[in-house]
């Protein structure tokens, strides 16, 4: 095993490698995958000195901690969170130089749900279809996460970026999803289409990877017959028979039976990965242009 690799002291409760993800293999059953919140991943490579796509560690909630076998420069985005550096203080949002041998930490997130960790080269695993990230659902990538575990990292191209403040808007007070309406929309009655376009959901606590699920006025259907299974893409509100929407989000299955009533916005997406349950969430219907 290569020096320029970390071992994984504490793995915290979900915690994966993901990257951009596989595009292109939805033909083939598989999803995109990749990180849920693209601008804080990729602020987090920015300040390592990474490309953009570069594999890192995503966390949900509870944090994580590893040991670099080599001196290594990291970076933490995403959630804010407290970090460690062998117990000492070090900065969220601003490049840490972190010495073999030391222990990082990133402990429970103070705001939001989701954290990222860079690390100077990026995370090394082998690419599967031309991508790192694990996915949860088809189990392709490398597996999630667990204590002990020993991960390669790549050389590091570009020297750290050190800025004044690093964006962050916090997590969502109230969750503002844009939605076109369709494919399916005419599968719902009327009422059901304004209660979609006015009321007011929240984040459910069953929310995960594969989608974030919510808690409210169930939809009301007008066509009741069974819908053959067809392509579902990234953003999609399906309506299960509780009549909750259901939003994809980047571990969704790439076919599915149930109607989808609308599609939301990938520029929302990032903010639904770190809405916490309970968060309010409002569906803002928009026109096709």
């Amino acid at each position: 095993m290569t020096d320029r690799a970390f071992a994984v002291v504490r793995a915290g409760a979900l915690t994966s490698v993901q990257d951009h993800g596989r595009s292109g293999h939805a033909h083939l059953g598989v999803p995109r995958s990749g990180v849920l919140d693209r601008p804080a991943s990729d602020l987090a490579n920015r300040l390592v000195g990474n490309p953009v796509e570069a594999a890192v560690l995503e966390t949900t909630l509870n944090g994580f901690a590893v040991r670099p076998r080599c001196d290594v420069t990291v970076a933490v985005t995403g959630a804010p969170c407290r970090v460690t550096v062998d117990g000492r203080p070090a900065a969220w949002g601003a490049p840490v130089r972190v010495a073999a041998g030391e222990v990082l930490e990133l402990g429970r997130a103070t705001g939001g749900v989701r954290s990222y960790l860079a690390f100077a080269g990026g995370i090394a695993c082998e690419p599967v279809l031309g991508s790192r990230s694990t996915d949860l659902l088809s189990g392709l990538g490398p597996a999630p996460v667990t204590d002990g575990a020993v991960l390669p990292l790549g050389g590091a191209s570009g020297p750290p970026v050190y800025a004044d403040a690093v964006p962050w808007q916090g997590p969502p007070r109230e969750l503002v999803l844009r939605a076109r309406l369709g494919p399916r929309a005419d599968w719902f009655t009327a009422r059901a289409l304004h209660t979609l376009a006015t009321a007011v959901y929240r984040v459910s606590s069953a929310s995960n990877r594969i989608g974030l699920r919510t808690e409210g006025p169930p939809l009301e259907r007008a066509v009741h017959g069974e819908l053959p299974s067809e392509g579902m893409v990234l953003g999609a509100v399906q309506v299960p028979p509780d009549g909750h929407p259901l939003v994809f989000l980047a571990d969704h299955p790439t076919t599915g039976g149930y109607p989808v009533i609308a599609v939301v916005s990938e520029r929302d997406l990032g903010a639904a990965a770190q809405a916490p349950p309970g968060t309010p969430i409002r569906f803002v219907p928009v026109r096709r242009r």
